[in-house]
């Protein structure tokens, strides 16, 4: 079993800042990190890998310090890495990302067949959810896509049986390998890395590709050049006004509170 987990390098949401000149995000005021949802899907692969035995390899597209992301990924558990980083992919959007990561998975799988690809559920950068599917539908696998379980992979009948969250309630699917998942967090928890694998991502030098290591490239399709996707105007979100302060006795806060929330839902006004 040879899995493929496609993980990105983003800055931490919890922390970074907009630039209040530009309004766009000022990346350097936040440290990088792997993306959680991505974490979650190389947690996955792990798991897989001890029932069924195989390989797991990360892929990820970026600047050379990306290969901090392939690192943590060998400590929770991967075997080895790809970074494909160029001058060519800078400015890519979901489209030419997916194209770029498509052409270096065809690549890994002439070395070593992919059985099953893990994405997570979207970048905390982008929230798009878009890579992962676009990833399946240029290599012609079927994707699946919310993830919350693999109940079970069957390598004889070459089949995968998943649990998937809706917005209503939950589905089984049972697809053919090769596929691809997107993972939600809620899959498994993060466990803590042992000593070997902490030593192992230290010394960890992963694979590094740039355009021309890749066949049959359309250069047209990569970075900016392939992006149709414009973001017209990109702002902070305005403050939000102070609360109402409630006076009076108890009984006419009480009543003020019902006037303002009628106020708010349109659904009725309290006479006082």
């Amino acid at each position: 079993m040879h899995i493929v987990v496609c993980v990105k390098q983003v800055p931490d949401t919890k922390i970074i800042k907009i630039n209040p000149k530009t309004n766009t995000l000022d990346r350097r005021s936040a440290p990088a990190i792997l993306n959680p949802y991505d974490a979650h899907a190389v947690q996955e692969a792990a798991r897989i890998k001890r029932v069924t035995g195989g390989t797991i390899s990360v892929l990820s597209m970026g600047p050379p310090q990306a290969t901090a992301v392939i690192k943590k990924s060998i400590e929770i558990g991967a075997d080895r890495g790809y970074l494909i980083s160029d001058r060519a992919f800078a400015g890519a959007d979901t489209l030419a990302t997916s194209y770029a990561l498509s052409k270096a998975l065809e690549r890994i799988s002439k070395e070593d067949p992919i059985d099953l690809i893990i994405c997570g559920k979207h970048a905390i950068d982008g929230d798009t959810g878009q890579v992962g599917p676009g990833i399946a539908r240029r290599i012609d696998i079927p994707p699946v896509t919310n993830v919350i379980e693999v109940a079970e992979i069957n390598e004889k009948e070459r089949s995968v049986l998943i649990k998937r969250k809706l917005s209503n309630g939950y589905e089984l699917i049972q697809t053919e390998l090769p596929c691809l998942l997107t993972v939600e967090k809620e899959i498994n928890a993060i466990e803590y890395a042992p000593l070997p694998n902490m030593l192992k991502a230290a010394r960890y030098e992963p694979v590094i590709w740039t355009v021309n290591d890749l066949e049959d490239v359309d250069r047209t399709q990569l970075g900016l050049k392939g992006s149709p996707t414009i973001v017209g105007k990109m702002f902070s979100p305005p403050k939000p006004d102070g609360g109402k302060r409630l006076e009076g006795a108890p009984e006419d806060q009480v009543t003020q509170l019902l006037d303002l929330l009628a106020d708010k839902k349109g659904l009725f006004k309290v006479q006082a």
